[in-house]
């Protein structure tokens, strides 16, 4: 595995000590297991089922799932969608969506799920090495937003994609892109306070944190100020109607931050 490199492997071992596969053929379990023996002490954990798979998941943390596109007893989309809106410790671990059916459907709803990678079966050792070394090595921004919470999605399958990257922000990281996205997404968590109370107040604690990041990056006070009231906020009720009132207000003075030409655009969130 790995040509022999030890010092990848021992990078990899040391993020994939805990691997739940959930899949339909208990094969795939053993030839997993098989696979991943050459990191070390590995330990494989097996479910047949979605159900079984999240009462594994959050007794055993994997560091690392693998889960089956779709068959009978198993819906790896709804198991990622339902995994990553949880509690769970492991929520944020990478995921591994495999299938014989690699069409651009599944891929784009493993993508939009809050998968990492796609893997096709039947997958080879070199198949394997790219994905594992893709979501150890290489690791992607995390989007906590209303309608999405997973990787950053414009990286999605970073082990075979090659190209450039899809907008022009990208490249650096820049401030005014990371501002935009936690604007937008905190103005979407505004929206879903009724519909989706809980992961509302997620995106919106995990936002003034970013929005905090970007004050200080450009030394901006205001906006530093702004996002702490808006963590206040988080960390209390939403419910009652001044408390409501006054998250609210917070959140309208983040909100002139926006750029006038924002155009509200999906991006990763």
């Amino acid at each position: 595995m790995f040509d022999g490199n030890i010092r990848i492997i021992q990078r990899v071992a040391a993020k994939v000590q805990r691997v739940l596969v959930v899949d339909s053929n208990p094969s795939i379990a053993k030839l997993l297991a098989d696979q991943l023996r050459q990191l070390g002490s590995v330990q494989i954990y097996a479910a047949q089922t979605i159900e079984r798979g999240y009462a594994m998941a959050r007794t055993v943390d994997p560091q690392l799932i693998f889960v089956e596109h779709a068959s009978a007893g198993i819906d790896g989309l709804l198991l990622t969608r339902k995994i990553r809106r949880s509690d769970l410790v492991c929520r944020e671990a990478p995921i591994i969506m495999c299938t014989a059916e690699a069409t651009a459907e599944a891929i784009f709803g493993a993508r939009d799920a809050g998968v990492h990678e796609f893997m096709r079966k039947p997958f080879t050792i070199k198949d394997l090495e790219r994905r594992l070394e893709a979501v150890t090595l290489k690791p992607r921004d995390w989007v906590e937003a209303v309608q999405y919470v997973g990787p950053d999605r414009r990286r999605f399958n970073s082990a075979e994609y090659k190209g450039p990257r899809k907008r022009k922000a990208d490249a650096s990281n820049s401030i005014a892109a990371r501002l935009s996205q936690a604007l937008r997404i905190v103005r979407s968590a505004a929206g879903a306070l009724d519909s989706d109370p809980a992961q509302a107040r997620r995106a919106l604690a995990a936002q003034a944190l970013e929005l905090r990041k970007v004050g200080d990056a450009v030394k901006e006070p205001r906006l530093v100020a702004a996002a702490e009231a808006l963590e206040a906020c988080t960390k209390s009720e939403f419910s009652g109607a001044q408390a409501r009132a006054d998250l609210l207000q917070r959140i309208d003075i983040l909100m002139g931050f926006m750029a006038a030409d924002d155009d509200g655009g999906r991006g990763a969130a």
